[in-house]
């Protein structure tokens, strides 16, 4: 009788059960138990390949999306890749609105994948018909049979997350987690994450990541959308000018705000220490454990997961650039032999 092939009907099915590790020398003096969900082995190397197969599976199911649609997003990058990686599977068109702060890579990656790209400024207001926002919309009404996923308002976001992400730190850690640490953008990965956890030990300390020039955390302690706190960064699919609906505030305990030099260098630091090689906002959420050691959140018993979102290969024209750390001035003194590394023999 001849034997099956043991084989994937389609890179789909790789999608979640990512793996757990313990991070351990970048921690080293830090007082805690320390554990990274590494999203980058999902087969879109991030953690949005959850929410991507989750929201086009379910507008199937309801018969939003029909063969021959095209799928319309708005990204900082990885959304967008992992929309395009399903569409290609699953046979629809796909059009996608970047922030210009996405990196080369991400962009050149969309289009690698058969994606149709529309690069907006950054840094102009939520309502500004030049930002990803609202070139979106207008692609949505313009493009006949498209449905826009609209992640910052989609309550299927934080689903994904519910139904994937909670369920396997809680099972992988034998429910003895103490602290998630995760990069809040959409909010949907923190807090469908964090609503699952709760639900099995509401003591479980829920800690987002944001950044300077972000308006997250001050809404998360007052409540307001404060507009002089926004201001240009540079950390990608971290922080947010606008108060995305994905996001449940009320399950998140406190923020932590991360600057983009420490985050950069942090992630470079988890390259070279736990040869993980991550992006940027895994960086940025281990420099918020660093700042909340400092703080003494943690001790001997804290059992400390923290999701690193994505790989480092998207960075490689930004953090992982020599030349784009010292433009932003993120070279000194104490860091410059991290840059001094390459030799070329004549």
């Amino acid at each position: 009788m001849e034997q099956k092939i043991n084989a994937y009907n389609n890179i789909l099915q790789l999608v979640g059960n990512t793996p757990l590790v313990e991070i351990k020398k970048i921690t080293k003096n830090i007082e805690g138990n320390f554990y990274a969900k590494v999203e980058a082995f999902n087969p879109g190397h991030s953690t949005k390949d959850r929410i991507a197969l989750h929201i086009i599976e379910e507008a199937e199911r309801k018969g939003i999306l029909k063969p021959g649609d095209t799928i319309v997003e708005t990204t900082s990058g990885n959304t967008g890749f992992s929309l395009a990686m399903v569409s290609i599977i699953k046979g629809y068109e796909c059009i996608l609105a970047v922030s210009s702060k996405s990196s080369k890579d991400k962009i050149d990656m969309l289009r690698a994948m058969g994606a149709k790209v529309y690069v907006c400024p950054a840094h102009v207001s939520a309502d500004d018909p030049r930002s990803y926002y609202q070139v979106a919309r207008r692609l949505h009404e313009e493009v006949k049979g498209s449905v826009y996923i609209n992640q910052y308002f989609n309550d299927l976001n934080t689903d994904a997350h519910y139904r994937s992400t909670g369920p396997e730190i809680w099972e992988q850690t034998n429910g003895q987690i103490t602290h998630l640490v995760a990069c809040s953008g959409t909010g949907g990965t923190i807090s469908g994450t964090a609503r699952y956890l709760k639900e099995q030990n509401p003591n479980i300390k829920i800690i987002g990541i944001d950044a300077y020039g972000s308006v997250l955390k001050k809404y998360h302690e007052t409540g307001e959308l404060d507009p002089d706190e926004i201001y240009p960064y540079r950390i990608e699919g971290l922080g947010k000018n606008l108060i995305p609906t994905a996001t449940d505030f009320d399950i998140i305990d406190q923020f932590v705000k991360v600057t983009d030099e420490d985050s950069a260098h942090t992630a470079r630091e988890i390259s070279k220490t736990e040869g993980l090689f991550v992006g940027y906002t895994s960086g940025a959420a281990m420099q918020g454990i660093k700042q909340l050691a400092e703080e003494g959140v943690f001790d001997k018993n804290s059992n400390v997961v923290v999701i690193f979102p994505d790989h480092g290969s998207r960075y490689m024209s930004k953090i992982y650039s020599d030349d784009w750390m010292r433009q932003q001035g993120f070279f000194d003194a104490k860091n410059m032999e991290e840059a001094q590394k390459i030799e070329y023999i004549k």
